[in-house]
């Protein structure tokens, strides 16, 4: 299989976001075996092994020179929405240093004063598979930062942590806790004791509601953990697993929250 690129890019997928990932590949996600990455139906790892890329291996992401930075910053002054987002397709978490030297170079605060309208947010989502570090927070706090803690009930033994990070770097930046939610089986004994503690992460304060995109063979399907139903999404047919019937499930550029900026 093919290993990614470590020369740095500004993209756009299908739903309109733009992304500047510093990592590219998640092996924290897919270690211990899990190939299909987290929930074992991990949307990146699925694009990787589609375009024939190793999603196992981790690939830090950077500028090649002065140029390629002045341009990389130019393109994101044009943005039509408030942020960048980074963690799209890969956790920026497992690099803290790498990923805040990207957020300091793309926020030089000279290329601000002389255009200060053209300043967007830094949203970084992540499961925080390494913590930050006292001095690192202190860094981050220096720029327009938001971060989406990710996180899921089906993630049960990673709650605690997560929602740990989520409170220790509210001091530090916009913090919000992303929540993969489902429609959980109360009828199924696992399903039941998910919803209970997925009831709690409901509770957490700022949050954002994300829906479960699924396969019908997915275990937690086979197994009746989760009801799923049939729905479109971008004009393709798909399977989700929905918690609550009014969470968005749609393009970026009509989203209220905006990955939190706007929350």
């Amino acid at each position: 299989m093919r290993s990614y690129s470590t020369k740095i890019s500004l993209t756009k997928n299908a739903r309109g976001i733009y992304s500047l990932d510093p990592t590219l590949g998640c092996n924290s996600g897919t270690s211990e075996g899990k190939a299909k990455g987290c929930y074992n139906d991990c949307y990146a790892a699925k694009i990787s092994k589609m375009y024939g890329y190793d999603f196992n291996k981790t690939v830090l992401r950077s500028f090649t020179n002065e140029t390629h930075k002045h341009k990389i910053r130019k393109q994101i002054t044009k943005i039509p929405l408030p942020f960048v987002r980074m963690g799209t397709m890969g956790d920026p978490s497992e690099n803290w240093e790498h990923t805040l030297n990207i957020c300091r170079i793309i926020s030089d605060t000279h290329q601000l004063n002389l255009f200060p309208q053209s300043k967007k947010e830094i949203v970084i989502i992540t499961k925080h598979w390494k913590s930050l570090t006292e001095s690192q927070l202190l860094e981050l706090s220096k720029y327009g930062i938001c971060i989406n803690t990710s996180i899921s009930a089906l993630d049960e033994y990673l709650v605690d942590t997560a929602l740990c990070e989520y409170e220790r770097i509210k001091p530090y930046c916009k913090s919000i806790l992303r929540i993969v939610s489902c429609d959980f089986n109360l009828a199924n004994k696992t399903g039941h004791r998910l919803h209970k503690i997925q009831e709690r992460l409901f509770k957490s304060g700022a949050i954002l509601d994300t829906v479960f995109r699924v396969s019908r063979k997915n275990k937690l399907v086979l197994d009746g953990v989760i009801n799923i139903k049939e729905s479109k999404f971008l004009g393709k047919k798909c399977y989700i697993s929905k918690y609550n019937k009014k969470t968005y499930f749609g393009k970026c550029s009509t989203c209220l929250e905006m990955c939190g900026v706007k929350l």
